[in-house]
């Protein structure tokens, strides 16, 4: 069987299964869900970063179950701050990223320290703001839903619009198959996606269209940043995929790279447009 018929084959299957685990399921379930994703997430990730052999990834992932059990016990006092550290931290990795496209990456060998430490950046605010996310009431599992499919649909769009009017590279020292083209095709699938999902916020919550725009433009821009960020840290390493949990879409990080990053910047956004507190 081809890898695209994998490919396939694993969205149809897990597509639903998502979208049910998110429309039905309470919060606290989501919750434990998405810290399942996250810590296999955080496995991957310690490899990635050249944390060689099983006892200490472990070690590490198991740092970060901590991390993720002392913000859910301490969420009303530091929950805002840990969404609005998440966005400025990618903000940050947009910098760092102009200035790693610039430069030929190399692979390297040896633990990484700084790409252990960005991991906790990657993986617990966006554990965090989703299931900050999910848990507002009445509209929450929908929004989660609107943000998820609002990430997808511009990965669709991009890759069609690349490979339609594929170009012009956008960096190619990170992720050669990635275009200008497809960026553009992407936000114009998400300007097409939000108008839709106006609707969620407009009423309940007189978040104007124009505001409404503009965050599904940021949040599709950070999920390209998501997905830029972990395929520099595979290219350091010198690695195609992070894993091979997920047939013929390699790992978990990478389903959730995009979403590592839009899921805080989305979160930060509701908070900017009085919707989440």
């Amino acid at each position: 069987m081809s890898t695209l018929w994998k490919r396939v084959l694993s969205a149809l299957v897990l597509a639903p299964l998502v979208i049910l685990a998110v429309l039905v399921l309470p919060n606290p379930w989501v919750a434990g869900l998405l810290g399942i994703i996250v810590l296999l997430g955080a496995m991957e990730w310690a490899r990635l970063s050249g944390l060689d052999g099983e006892r200490n990834q472990l070690i590490w992932t198991g740092l970060l179950a901590l991390a993720i059990g002392a913000v859910a016990l301490l969420q009303r006092d530091i929950g805002l701050s840990l969404i609005l550290l998440g966005a400025a931290w990618w903000a940050l990795t947009l910098a760092r990223l102009l200035l790693a496209a610039r430069h030929p990456v190399e692979a390297t060998r040896g633990i990484h320290w700084l790409r252990l430490l960005d991991g906790f950046f990657v993986l617990l605010p966006a554990w965090y703001a989703l299931t900050k996310i999910h848990g507002l009431a009445h509209i929450g599992p929908f929004l989660l839903l609107y943000c998820l499919i609002l990430i997808w649909g511009a990965d669709s769009f991009a890759y069609f619009s690349g490979r339609a009017f594929g170009r012009h590279k956008l960096a190619p020292n990170i992720s050669p198959g990635k275009t200008l083209e497809g960026v553009a095709g992407a936000l114009l699938g998400a300007l097409g996606i939000a108008y839709l999902g106006h609707g969620l916020v407009a009423r309940a919550y007189q978040v104007g269209l124009w505001p409404w725009l503009a965050l599904g433009l940021i949040v599709v821009l950070a999920s390209i940043a998501g997905d830029l960020f972990e395929s520099l840290v595979k290219r350091e390493r010198g690695m195609k995929d992070s894993g091979t949990l997920i047939p013929g879409h390699g790992g978990v990080m990478d389903r959730i790279d995009s979403l590592t990053a839009a899921g805080p910047v989305f979160a930060a956004g509701l908070v900017l447009l009085g919707v989440l507190q």
